[in-house]
């Protein structure tokens, strides 16, 4: 019942759905449905929980445990758009449905990602510790940090999971779903982590010109053990190792 109920309020809407679709999806008769979750709502609520559990579950199961934290952000996030390539209606109940129909269920999907928020932030306070932060990060501009990388996670998914060739596939496109999640992993990491790795180093931007770095910091400086993103080298420390290395040639992240 629950995978029918993904399926139909994915593709109709959480108000276009009803539970005579689901039932019938499902295989089962209407009254069996009311009988365990009563009504359309918590039917909702239902599969929020679920689908929400087992996207949290993908990704913390995908994290390389003892790795350093770049690493591990790297794995993590392959985790999650491998997941959300594989199950495009969950994502989509989750993504859409979910967090436009008002409470509760916006609340259960900002729990989770709360939740993913608090492990991404982690892992750039981790950071910043294995590479000897030239400048210490206040712990609000470290959760900003994490909030826009979630962010753009999300918004990546959806960038990732829809076609773009002009017969609906993409030439350029990775076969193996696999490589596919670790590629996108890669364009997130190339566009955030360097970044990262600069602000480490102490340099931040600033609207004065002239790369905004701060006093006494040469703009490019690398960070050194456990984040080592030099200008134009890609993930060193991360993606370049092991199946990370071979994304990070095939998406140009070297150069």
């Amino acid at each position: 019942m629950l995978d029918a109920a993904v399926i139909t309020f994915a593709r109709h809407g959480y108000r276009a759905a009803s539970m005579d679709g689901i039932a019938e999806l499902a295989g089962v008769s209407k009254p069996l449905v009311y009988l365990y979750l009563h009504s359309k709502e918590e039917l909702f609520s239902a599969v929020i929980r679920r689908e929400a559990a087992a996207l949290v579950a993908a990704v913390t199961a995908a994290v390389e445990p003892h790795a350093p934290a770049d690493r591990q952000l790297w794995s993590g996030l392959t985790g999650f758009f491998a997941h959300t390539a594989a199950h495009p209606d969950s994502w989509a109940v989750l993504h859409q449905q979910a967090r436009t129909q008002g409470e509760p269920f916006a609340r259960e999907v900002a729990a989770m990602r709360a939740g993913l928020v608090d492990f991404v932030t982690e892992l750039i306070g981790a950071a910043a510790r294995e590479s000897h932060c030239a400048a210490e990060l206040p712990a609000r501009e470290v959760a900003g940090l994490a909030h826009a990388l979630v962010g753009a996670a999300e918004s990546l998914a959806e960038w990732a999971n829809v076609p773009t060739g002009p017969d609906g596939s993409d030439a350029a496109a990775p076969a193996d779903p696999r490589e596919a999640a670790e590629r996108t992993a890669a364009t997130l990491m190339n566009f955030a982590w360097t970044g990262l790795n600069r602000l480490m180093a102490g340099e931040r931007w600033g609207a004065g010109g002239g790369g905004g770095a701060e006093p006494g910091v040469e703009p490019g400086a690398g960070v050194g053990s456990g984040v080592g993103v030099e200008p134009g080298s890609g993930i060193e420390s991360g993606a370049e190792s092991g199946a990370g290395a071979e994304v990070a040639e095939r998406s140009g992240a070297s150069g």
